[in-house]
């Protein structure tokens, strides 16, 4: 069963709604699934099994599928099924065009507004991927990553950037599980990400989007293997019980 993950993958869920549908429920669990690796890049999407671990009929997870399909998470072949995506080649430069459109624009609101608590919050979760990145499992640091740049953009105080951005977190770890190499993180932290904190802080825009862009060019050209750095290594754990029963259970938004 997957373990806990970054809030971003229940945000894309649904914002400021007190109670989830069951298809709500059922698609935070596939995405789950499929950012922790349970569900491999490139695995077909077993209904049969899938809805027998969950508990509930092939009517709701189809409808949970296709909002994935929608976000690109998901892929849809006539005759063939659903099955997770794979995102290689161009399509990964692609997904952190996307990322900076969104982010560069997050980076703009929280340079101008100069909140203090905002800016609290990005230093938080930058703090946060260095602990991770102290030690040596490689999905904690993943996540952590992914968390900073998720706290970013709900910094902005935009609900569409941050439905948005959830999305886009998906993409970035379907990315990293596409590599042929395997799931890899960078060991030290890219020194782009203090430059970015402190035009941040200093109401910089310019410079911290600048920063973003070369954070995410050194990124895709690692993605890519044109270039090669220190990373740490994990091996994703199959697991035949992927899911559990969500039965009648509700959950908050974000959670």
């Amino acid at each position: 069963m997957p373990r806990d993950l970054p809030r971003s993958v229940g945000r894309a869920a649904v914002l400021r709604v007190p109670r989830l549908s069951t298809v709500d429920l059922i698609a935070i669990e596939l995405r789950k699934a499929i950012f922790s690796g349970a569900l491999a890049v490139g695995a077909s999407l077993g209904e049969v099994e899938i809805a027998a671990q969950l508990g509930v009929s092939r009517g709701p997870l189809r409808e949970a599928a296709q909002r994935l399909v929608q976000e690109g998470i998901l892929v849809a072949v006539p005759g063939r099924g659903m099955s997770v995506a794979s995102i290689e080649g161009d399509d990964i430069a692609d997904v952190y065009e996307m990322r900076l459109a969104i982010e560069a624009q997050a980076a703009r609101r929280v340079a101008r507004t100069a909140d203090v608590e905002a800016l609290g919050r990005v230093r938080q979760a930058f703090d946060d991927l260095a602990a991770a990145s102290e030690g040596d499992d490689a999905r904690a640091i993943g996540d952590a990553d992914l968390e900073f740049h998720q706290v970013l953009v709900d910094a902005a105080g935009s609900e569409r950037m941050t439905r948005a951005m959830a999305t886009l977190v998906m993409q970035t770890r379907i990315v990293s599980f596409s590599v042929v190499d395997g799931y890899s993180v960078r060991r030290s932290i890219s020194p782009t990400y203090q430059v970015l904190l402190d035009a941040l802080g200093a109401g910089d825009a310019e410079a911290a989007i600048a920063a973003l862009e070369k954070q995410f060019s050194d990124a895709v050209s690692r993605l890519r293997g044109d270039v090669e750095v220190d990373t740490v290594e994990v091996d994703v754990e199959e697991s035949g019980q992927v899911f559990q029963p969500i039965g009648s259970a509700e959950l908050s938004p974000g959670s």
